[in-house]
């Protein structure tokens, strides 16, 4: 099935929200079928099956979702443009639909429009890549038309054709040699499969004579120093059996799940006090106006839960840290499970939050 290219300069990604979202096991055949049938190119049959599933549960964003990328690949644009705006609409917490807006406007040639879809975006998560890129290019076309317009009016102007040939040649694909390839649309969502957490190996006990075993990272690691045996006993000092790395590592772990905590109990003093000062609110923010955006989002909620897996916490050194993993994020009928990093600098004895990215 071939899909015709989008006029942006470089065709925007459409993205699917199935990678991004969680589904119950009750739902997981659904949408596996429905991602089955588009795959095979089989998109009337992929539309009816999401239209009889949604007549049952007509808020579920999943499926709605996946309604919008078949309308797409379909060719039914007006209908997928109606679909991802509802879902602005009833789920403005979710960026990918506003994504996905821009991608059906700009291949209208509608790049003003696309470009509010993709600042509402960054707006909604600030860590956003993929969006703040089709920005770029979106502001590339706008930039494209504006410059052949000055020509039009001043045709004499030496400053604007040098202009308009380095944006032609920057998004050319037979451009810069260092250019990377662009990526094509995703046409076929892609259902995860649920993470299974993996027990922590059991350890043996010490062997008199011998050095304790390493500790083997869990499901959720704590990165610890491991020190090297020499092959001859030596006069040397015995290593300490808790290495300052490893304590470092394990305070800045509790951090984070004392964060995913306070998120949950919707407790703002401590959610807020995990952010140190030196955090950098997305944006153009400032420190309260961030503070009441997220006040306003999570008191809201009636229930929140904020699961954290396979978490890795690494010292970086000067009491940096980086720590990554998978959140499960709940709230009333609202499911997201995304990669989440927390860069983290301890200020005394507490560590906090000084950058929060998602997808990395």
């Amino acid at each position: 099935m071939t899909h015709s290219r989008l006029t942006v300069l470089r065709p925007l990604r459409l993205l699917t929200l199935a990678a991004a979202m969680m589904f119950s096991v009750a739902h997981a055949d659904e949408y596996a079928d429905v991602s089955q049938l588009v795959r095979s190119g089989k998109l009337p049959e992929a539309l009816s099956k999401a239209d009889q599933y949604l007549v049952a549960t007509p808020r579920d964003p999943q499926m709605r979702f996946l309604k919008g990328v078949i309308q797409r690949d379909s060719g039914k644009t007006t209908d997928a443009i109606a679909t991802f705006t509802r879902l602005t609409e009833d789920f403005p917490e979710l960026p990918e639909p506003y994504n996905n807006l821009a991608v059906l406007y700009a291949g209208q040639s509608q790049f003003d429009k696309a470009r509010t879809a993709l600042e509402m975006a960054i707006r909604t998560n600030p860590s956003y890549a993929t969006a703040h890129e089709n920005l770029g290019d979106v502001y590339a076309k706008l930039a494209s038309q504006a410059y052949n317009k000055a020509l039009q009016l001043d045709a004499a102007n030496p400053a604007v054709p040098p202009k308009l040939a380095l944006i032609r040649e920057l998004f050319s694909p037979t451009g810069a040699k260092n250019q990377r390839p662009v990526a094509a649309a995703v046409t076929a969502p892609v259902i995860p499969t649920p993470l299974a957490a993996k027990p922590a190996p059991t350890l043996p006990g010490p062997v008199p004579g011998k050095p304790a075993p390493a500790a083997v990272p869990s499901a959720a690691p704590v990165v610890a120093a491991a020190a090297a045996a020499s092959a001859a006993p030596t006069p040397t000092p015995a290593a300490t059996p808790a290495p300052a790395a490893a304590n470092q590592s394990r305070d800045a772990e509790a951090a984070v799940i004392a964060w995913a905590k306070a998120w949950a109990a919707r407790d703002m003093k401590s959610y807020f006090a995990a952010y140190g000062k030196d955090f950098d609110p997305p944006g153009s923010m400032s420190r309260s106006a961030w503070e009441e955006e997220r006040r306003q989002r999570i008191t809201t909620k009636s229930k929140i839960t904020v699961k954290l897996e396979n978490l890795s916490v690494t010292v970086t050194g000067n009491n940096m840290a980086v720590a990554k993993f998978r959140q499960d994020y709940k709230a009333n009928d609202l499911a997201v499970s995304s990669r989440k990093t927390l860069n983290l600098v301890k200020v005394g004895d507490r560590w906090q939050i000084v950058k929060e990215s998602t997808g990395t």
